[in-house]
């Protein structure tokens, strides 16, 4: 299934107030390194009553993924509608890494602004350059943003630092604090003292940023703005743990998504759409009736499934990962339907390399220090040695650990996926689509 979208022209006539329809405001709220963990999507120890309230007066997604596990990385597809093979922010911006969008990329920001919007980034920002993602403002505090006496219509993108590492811990203080005997400990990694101590470190972080998500919803609402403002929260990537972030395994890309419409006709709903962070711009430009960029994106609008539970056509998502630090070449492509799962990685003769907090992290460094053969359900030469090509079926094999691939009865299934991955990197213009011909 390919993923297109550019607004037709009646629609945007109708969306830009030809016929005296408003335009909307946008708080768009992105937390850093956040796997699917929090009450609303089912965990039981985790603390997070402000998203779970969202989620309670919005639409909770069951199927969204970031399209790259990788902060810059999949803040670039977030702001862009584009995966990170066509916008050149490969991997990390910061220091020495000094990955950036090309400049010919024109961004959500930029197209919001000319729509007459005025736009504010609070937080962490990590895409560059700068005129590629222009904000009119980038701010320490949201609140006197949402404040201010202004007749036009406004984005507001909200960035926490929580919950990723802070060195090789997760920070101090919040509204909650975890025993770690009491914490789940997920089935990709090892049931362990220092695992369990740095979950727990991870959750308070998790609570923390909720904290900030309550206080902003409060301004938002007391600045009278909450009835006329569509509110997204998500996360860049998976949780910041060997196994999760910087893969295309489940826990790296598979993310909260949490929308709450002024239009939406059906409170507190599922929408079980496999939508993914291609199609975040698309959706938001729809909203504010502003016009797309002239070359077509790699998303799609979900405004229009947001009040149902199982919409058709929602079924197939692709991720693209190349980068995450400068030193860590690692190409993957996948293809996922709501059954199966194909990886394919491009330098599978290299072993697979580590972002230097997962490294240090004391999950990983627990893990070298004893030895260990396995970590959670999967072997650790298995995760730092892959074939070129992976094949799982999600129904039977949820945590992706018997690889399909070489198997004759599963043939026709993975012919099928290499060929529509295939499709798919050409028509997004992948520069790595030349490696079906050169290796």
């Amino acid at each position: 299934m390919t993923r297109w979208w550019r607004m037709p022209a009646g629609l945007l006539a109708l969306a830009g107030g030809v016929f005296g329809a408003p335009q909307r405001n946008i708080l768009m709220v992105v937390t850093d390194d956040q796997g699917l963990d929090a009450g609303c999507y089912g965990n039981p120890v985790l603390k997070t009553p402000h998203l779970d309230r969202l989620a309670a007066e919005g639409v909770r997604f069951t199927q969204a993924f970031c399209t790259t596990a990788s902060c810059s990385a999949s803040r670039s597809v977030i702001l862009t509608g584009l995966h990170n093979h066509a916008n050149g922010q490969y991997g990390l911006q910061h220091a020495h890494h000094n990955f950036h969008t090309l400049r010919s990329v024109r961004s959500l920001p930029v197209l919001l602004r000319e729509a007459g919007y005025r736009t504010c980034s609070v937080g962490k920002f990590h895409v560059q350059p700068e005129e590629v993602y222009h904000f009119d403002a980038y701010a320490r505090d949201a609140e006197a943003f949402l404040r201010a006496r202004d007749d036009r219509p406004f984005f507001l993108y909200f960035c926490t630092s929580e919950p990723h590492r802070t060195g090789r811990g997760f920070g101090e203080g919040g509204p909650v604090r975890y025993d770690p005997q009491q914490v789940p400990v997920p089935p990709f990694l090892p049931d362990r003292p220092e695992v369990r101590e740095e979950l727990a470190g991870y959750y308070q972080a998790i609570s923390r940023a909720d904290a900030k998500l309550g206080r902003l919803l409060a301004v938002l609402k007391d600045a009278g703005h909450w009835d006329d403002t569509l509110v997204i929260f998500l996360s860049d990537n998976g949780m910041p743990f060997p196994g999760a972030k910087t893969t295309v395994y489940e826990p790296g890309i598979h993310l909260p998504l949490v929308v709450r419409s002024p239009e939406q006709k059906r409170r507190g709903g599922v929408c079980n759409a496999m939508v993914t962070w291609a199609d975040l711009t698309p959706t938001l430009l729809a909203y504010a009736g502003a016009q797309p960029p002239a070359y077509p994106l790699h998303g799609r609008s979900f405004l229009e499934v947001l009040d149902q539970s199982d919409p058709p056509g929602w079924d197939e998502i692709h991720a693209s990962h190349t980068f995450h630090e400068i030193t860590m070449y690692y190409p993957m492509r996948a293809i996922r339907t709501r059954r199966y799962k194909y990886i394919l990685n491009l330098a599978h003769g290299l072993p697979y390399p580590f972002a230097s907090d997962l490294y240090g992290s004391l999950t990983w460094q627990g893990i070298l220090r004893r030895k260990d053969t396995m970590m959670g359900g999967r072997a650790v030469q298995a995760f730092l040695h892959r074939p070129r090509h992976e094949l799982y079926d999600l129904e039977t094999d949820p945590q992706e650990r018997v690889n399909l691939a070489d198997r004759p009865e599963h043939a026709k299934t993975l012919a099928e996926l290499q060929a529509r991955l295939r499709a798919w990197q050409e028509k997004t213009r992948d520069p790595w689509v030349v490696k079906y011909t050169h290796e």
